[in-house]
């Protein structure tokens, strides 16, 4: 660590990363303001990776464990890949919040607190039978900040209520934090000039500058940190969550294969930001749909598939159950559609706000009957865009129903993303049947490579054709009961999603292509895991890693990748899901290490799961 001198006289310690969680009641705007130290954080040039917390509950009692909010930024001079497994400053706005956080902090970290909030009533609300700030104070650097009070005072004179004035106090926290990491606030106060006016604008743009002010003539903060920008390849950047990315990889399909986009959605936490946000791009001819179910969603994409159109719907778990009977329709009919899930943890309504990746066997066989379809998996923020491009050119060349796994870990986080040029964008032309004399019959004959149909429109003349759930067969699209015929279209339509294996990239493994240890993953687990696997490798273990795109079919190459390692271990935020899929295709002996308590992976856990399965 090195250190400086301020223009104020206070030293400046350099940093190489730092992480930050803000904790409070679900009133108090911890999203908000993690949100916004996070933009600043971006356009002063950092890696990061951040963490949103909810609580499950609409509003939950005030000051109670059940309405605690987080938001955890991790930030750095150098590349990272998680947002921490500790932080190593806390902002606890009240006591619960520091009672459900206070021991994830490093030892010896600091605890920010509103010493306004700290009394009797709040304290036995939180559930401590005695003042916790005694112990605190042995075990952290504990600052008592009377953010209440202060914010108050700094806005004085102001034509606002009481209610209204106590809600601009986390900016002046915000405040404070932007002083002690040197952050800018200039894009903070240019977004509250577009959300506020009048006398709310004012208030919460003293109350950011009342903080700073604070964070810098205090005598609680002896000093002040730098962290770096980072050193990162060039071009432009924005910060972006896997849920707009998500949206932005559906209105860039219907931009790369020039065909209108089609969203039936119904509201679903943690999908619901998806709809949100791809409704606001109606100019590149999207259009959305709020169902009044899940089953009327998914239906009406299968309507805008046989009418043309690119067609997604989204939903999480419960909703997603609901949807597989269309699928079902939808694989048997070969339209092209897209279907995201962003998993969620629990059965039935279960924790709708925490993370999980128990939607893979569902994905695979919660449907009935034989209904195979390709399956991909998102694995950071940003990943997000280009899986749902895959998933769009998979679709309509395959025609088939696609489902892409997202979850609610990766939906909230946000990463710095490299923004793409749209001509390095492979763009993907649509194939239409080729229209022939009306009254002239010739069967849609299937690509010989693909075996998938050519997409025929209806109203095109000359390619009148039948469709519906029943058993076709397959040269004159006639209902047929035939035995010979039901096996025989089941095994076409299994040989085409399997065929889907010949145009993947093959797994590329990051280390030795063998050796001792082989590391598995999918989905949002991958910045744990590369953390993970770092951390062993300078410990000087044998590892190798791998992360999963295409989970239905697996790249052709999966199999030899396996046996060429002498053990395989598979971290999965359910009870080894891929796992068991893994074990049954390749008869390898995958060492499944679960983890289901709505939270991703700890870097350090995953660390001492790699050093037993090395060492053993």
């Amino acid at each position: 660590m090195t250190t400086s001198q301020s223009q104020h006289g206070k030293p400046i310690e350099q940093l190489t990363s730092v992480a930050i969680r803000f904790a409070g009641d679900s009133g108090d705007g911890m999203q908000i303001t993690g949100s916004k130290f996070t933009d600043e954080t971006a356009l002063f040039g950092n890696d990061l990776s951040t963490f949103p917390d909810f609580p499950a509950e609409i509003r939950a009692p005030a000051g109670t464990m059940a309405g605690v909010s987080g938001f955890q930024i991790h930030f750095s001079s150098r590349d990272i890949h998680t947002p921490a497994d500790r932080p190593d400053v806390l902002i606890a706005f009240n006591p619960a919040a520091l009672r459900g956080n206070a021991n994830d902090v490093r030892p010896g970290g600091m605890i920010i607190i509103n010493i306004d909030a700290f009394n009797q009533k709040s304290l036995t609300r939180a559930g401590y039978a005695a003042d916790p700030l005694p112990d605190l104070r042995e075990r952290y650097k504990l600052v008592e900040i009377p953010f209440t009070t202060l914010n108050r005072d700094a806005l004085k004179g102001l034509d606002l209520s009481s209610r209204e004035i106590d809600r601009c106090k986390n900016f002046f926290a915000l405040g404070v934090l932007c002083w002690l990491y040197g952050r800018p606030m200039e894009a903070t106060e240019r977004w509250l000039a577009t959300k506020f006016k009048g006398a709310v604008l004012e208030g919460n743009i003293r109350s950011i500058r009342a903080g700073h002010a604070f964070g810098e003539t205090t005598e609680l903060f002896p000093a002040s940190f730098a962290v770096p920008a980072a050193k990162i390849q060039p071009g432009v950047y924005r910060n972006i969550t896997g849920n707009q990315a998500l949206a932005w990889g559906i209105v860039a399909a219907g931009v790369q294969m020039d065909r209108d986009v089609f969203f039936g959605a119904y509201p679903i936490t943690p999908a619901s930001d998806v709809l949100h946000e791809v409704a606001r791009y109606r100019q590149f001819g999207v259009k959305t749909f709020q169902a009044e179910d899940e089953i009327a969603a998914v239906s009406s994409t299968i309507g805008a598939a046989f009418a043309g159109q690119l067609a997604v719907t989204v939903s999480s778990g419960p909703g997603f159950v609901l949807k597989q009977e269309a699928l079902g329709l939808a694989v048997m009919t070969e339209l092209p559609l897209v279907a995201i899930n962003v998993q969620r943890a629990g059965p039935s309504t279960g924790s709708p706000t925490k993370t999980e990746q128990g939607d893979l066997l569902a994905g695979m066989f919660g449907r009935h009957s034989q209904s195979p379809i390709p399956i991909l998996a998102a694995s950071t923020p940003g990943d997000c865009f280009y899986t749902t491009l895959e998933a769009f050119k998979l679709a309509v060349k395959y025609m088939t129903p696609v489902i892409v796994l997202s979850d609610g870990y990766i939906a909230n986080s946000s990463e710095p993303w490299l923004i793409p040029d749209v001509e390095s964008l492979e763009r993907n032309p649509v194939r239409f049947a080729q229209p022939i004399e009306v009254g002239e019959f010739k069967p849609y004959a299937r690509d010989p490579q693909t075996l998938a149909r050519p997409w025929a429109i209806p109203g095109t003349p000359g390619l009148e054709h039948r469709i519906g759930g029943l058993t076709k067969q397959d040269i004159t699209g006639n209902v047929s009961y035939d035995a010979e015929n039901h096996g025989k279209m089941i095994a076409l339509r299994k040989a085409k999603i399997d065929g889907i294996a010949a145009d993947l990239p093959p797994v590329e493994v990051d280390g030795p292509a063998k050796g001792k240890l082989l590391v598995v993953g999918w989905g949002g687990t991958k910045g744990s895991i590369t953390a993970a696997v770092e951390a062993a490798r300078g410990e000087g273990m044998n590892v190798s890693q791998i992360h999963l795109r295409h989970l239905h079919p697996f790249p052709s190459n999966l199999g030899d990748v396996l046996r060429s390692f002498d053990k395989v271990l598979l971290p999965e935020l359910t009870d080894g899901h891929l796992a068991l899929l893994l074990r049954a295709k390749y008869l390898v002996d995958v060492q499944s290490f679960s983890k289901i308590i709505g939270q991703p992976f700890k870097i350090g856990e995953l660390v001492e799961a790699i050093r037993k399965l090395h060492g053993a």
